[in-house]
C-alpha cells in the first residue's frame, strides 16, 4: 500500500487546534509536577543518587515499554489512548496529593508515581503524534512540527521559575494539583472531537501477548526493510548519544574552563532554550524547504557547528561558547521538526504507532549509554573533547545525509524505499 498523500477533512483547524491546546495545559501541568517533585526530593534527600534513580525510574518505561504500547497505539482507538493515557496520569497525581497533603509521603510513592506518569506518556506521544498525520495536511505538518519544538522550549524555560514561585507560596499539593485541572483541560476535547483512524485488515483480530509481539516484530521488520528510514533512525539515535552527554557536562564546562558560577551557568542553558522557541517559531512560519531531509540535515550540520563553537571556545571566550550554544538551540528544533514531519507524512497511518516508539526507545536508550562512555572519556582526554568530537559527527552525519541517496530521497520513496510514482490515498475511518 502506497502513502504519498494524507486524506485530511478540510476544516482541519477545528478539529487540531482545541486537542493542540489541551496538550498545551497538560504539558505545563506536566513540568510544573516534574519541578515540584525534584526539588522536594532534593530538600528532603539532598542526595545526588536519590535524583538519578528518580530519572532512571521515570526512563524505564520509555526505554522498554514503549514498542508495546506502540503496537497497542496501532490496534486501539487512538482517541481513547489519549483519554486514558491522561486520565492515568492525572490518577497518579491525585494519589500524590493525597499522600502528600496527609503528610505521609515516602520516597518510593514517589518513584511508582513517576514510573505511571512515563507510562501514560508511553502511550501518550505515540498515539498523539500518529493522530497529528491523519488531522493535520500534509504540508503543515512540519509547521505544526515547529510549533511543538516553540512549545517545548517555552515550556522548558518557563515551567522551573512558575513552579519555584508557585512552591514559595503554596503546599507542593496544591501545586501537584494543577496538573489535574490541565489533565482535566486536555481530555476534555477528546471526549467530543473524532479522531481519524486507519482501517487495519487485521482489525478483528483479538489484541492477546502474541498478536502485540507480533505487532512489536512486524514494526522492526518495517523499518528494516525501509533502508533510508532505518538509517535516519540509527542516525537520530547516534545524535542522542553524542549531545546528551555535552547537556550533562555543562556545570563543569562553565565552572572549569570559563571559572563561572550559577549565573553564567544559567544564562548558557537559557541561551539554548531561547534557541530552541526562535527555531521552532520559525519552523512554524517557514515550513523549511519543499523537501523536509533537506531542511533536518542541514540544520543537523548547524547543531554541529554550534556544538564545536562551544567546545572550541577559549578560557576568556565564554559568550563565544554562549553563541555556540544558540545556534545549536536554534538548529534543533529546525532538525527534528522536519524529521517528525516526514516520518508522519511517509510511515503508514497503521504503523507509525510502533515507528514511533522504536525512535523513542532509541533515543532515550542513548541518553544513559552516553553518559556512561563520555564521562570516562571526558575526564581523560577532557571536557572539551566531548564537544569537539560531538560536533564534528553531527556535522559529518548532515553530509552524509546529504549525498548519501537513500537519506536524500526520502521525501520521494514510498514504503520499503521505492522511489515514488503514483499517489494513493490511505483508507480511514472517524471513531
Amino acid at each position: 500500500m502506497q502513502i504519498l498523500e494524507q486524506k485530511t477533512p478540510s476544516h482541519w483547524l477545528r478539529i487540531f487546534i482545541p486537542i493542540w491546546v489541551g496538550q498545551v495545559f497538560s504539558l505545563l501541568g506536566s513540568g510544573l509536577v516534574h519541578f515540584a517533585l525534584v526539588w522536594w526530593m532534593t530538600e528532603k534527600t539532598g542526595s545526588a543518587a536519590v535524583l538519578a534513580s528518580a530519572s532512571l525510574v521515570g526512563l524505564l518505561p520509555q526505554v522498554f515499554l514503549s514498542p508495546f504500547a506502540g503496537a497497542l497505539v496501532d490496534r486501539w482507538n487512538r482517541r481513547w489512548v489519549m483519554v486514558a493515557a491522561d486520565g492515568l496520569v492525572a490518577l497518579a497525581t491525585v494519589g500524590l496529593v493525597v499522600l502528600f497533603a496527609s503528610g505521609q509521603v515516602q520516597l518510593w510513592h514517589v518513584y511508582v508515581a513517576l514510573f505511571i506518569r512515563s507510562l501514560g506518556g508511553a502511550f501518550h506521544w505515540p498515539a498523539m503524534q500518529a493522530s497529528t498525520s491523519l488531522m493535520v495536511p500534509q504540508q503543515h505538518l512540519a509547521r505544526i512540527a515547529g510549533a511543538n519544538q516553540a512549545l517545548n522550549g517555552l515550556i522548558n524555560i518557563g515551567a522551573p521559575p512558575l513552579g519555584a514561585l508557585l512552591i514559595a507560596t503554596l503546599p507542593i499539593f496544591q501545586v501537584l494539583a494543577i496538573d489535574i485541572v490541565t489533565a482535566g483541560l486536555a481530555i476534555l476535547p477528546l471526549l467530543f472531537i473524532a479522531i481519524p483512524q486507519p482501517v487495519r485488515q487485521d482489525a478483528h483480530l483479538a489484541v492477546t501477548p502474541k498478536t502485540v509481539w507480533a505487532d512489536v516484530r512486524g514494526g522492526f521488520r518495517y523499518v528494516v526493510s525501509w533502508p533510508g528510514i532505518f538509517t535516519l533512525l540509527l542516525m537520530a539515535a547516534m545524535v542522542n548519544f553524542l549531545l546528551s552527554p555535552g547537556s550533562a557536562f555543562m556545570p563543569l564546562l562553565v565552572t572549569r574552563h570559563f571559572n563561572g558560577g550559577a549565573l553564567q551557568l544559567a544564562w548558557m542553558q537559557s541561551a539554548w532554550g531561547v534557541g530552541a522557541v526562535a527555531g521552532g517559531l520559525l519552523l512554524s512560519a517557514w515550513g523549511g524547504f519543499r523537501r523536509k531531509i533537506i531542511t533536518s540535515m542541514l540544520s543537523l550540520m548547524g547543531i554541529g557547528v554550534g556544538v564545536l563553537i562551544t567546545g572550541a571556545a577559549p578560557a576568556w571566550g565564554y559568550w563565544i561558547a554562549w553563541s555556540g550554544m544558540l545556534i545549536s538551540g536554534i538548529m534543533n528544533p529546525l532538525t527534528n521538526g522536519p524529521l517528525f514531519a516526514l516520518l508522519q507524512s511517509k510511515i503508514e497511518p497503521h504503523m507509525q504507532g510502533r515507528v514511533f516508539t522504536l525512535v523513542n526507545s532509541l533515543a532515550q536508550a542513548m541518553m544513559p549509554l552516553g553518559m556512561m562512555i563520555g564521562a570516562p572519556v571526558a575526564e581523560l582526554l577532557g571536557l572539551r573533547a566531548w564537544y569537539l568530537f560531538g560536533g564534528g559527527m553531527c556535522l559529518l552525519m548532515g553530509f552524509i545525509g546529504l549525498t548519501v541517496r537513500m537519506i536524500n530521497t526520502l521525501d520521494d520513496q514510498q514504503p520499503g524505499g521505492k522511489i515514488i510514482v503514483a499517489a494513493a490515498e490511505p483508507s480511514i475511518a472517524t471513531d
